[in-house]
């Protein structure tokens, strides 16, 4: 699972196996080592309890909850992403983005992209 940071935003993206987990575990995990034997996570959470996407920080973890009906729904369609605005304390909103990640149309050298979604433009450009 990808993640990334920019300003009020957080987007994950997926490889094909992550979805299927999310699916049928409800629950994603990557770990990011740390100098002074500490760990930065991130964690993509099936709540059946949260009934719009939400994350929050605690312990050196970062959790992104989506309702379970949104991950189910997700999963087994054609929609690449679930997008969604928190509000946050003070007025602030936070964007969260969770998308199926798809193999880059030029090759990447050093990129395992052996498990990420056929890009829909690969076709279009004999990929």
């Amino acid at each position: 699972m990808k993640l990334r940071v920019r300003d009020n935003s957080i987007r994950l993206r997926l490889t094909q196996t992550e979805v299927e987990l999310a699916r049928t575990d409800g629950l994603v995990r990557g770990t990011v080592p740390l100098a002074g034997n500490s760990n930065f996570e991130y964690v993509l959470e099936s709540s059946p309890a949260t009934v719009k996407p939400e994350a929050h920080m605690s312990n050196n973890v970062l959790t992104v909850r989506i309702p379970e009906t949104e991950i189910l729904s997700w999963s087994d369609s054609d929609e690449v992403s679930i997008s969604a605005t928190q509000l946050l304390d003070g007025g602030n909103e936070l964007s969260i983005l969770v998308e199926k990640d798809f193999a880059c149309l030029a090759p990447r050298e050093g990129e395992d992209e052996s498990d990420m979604y056929a890009h829909p433009l690969a076709e279009k450009q004999n990929c």
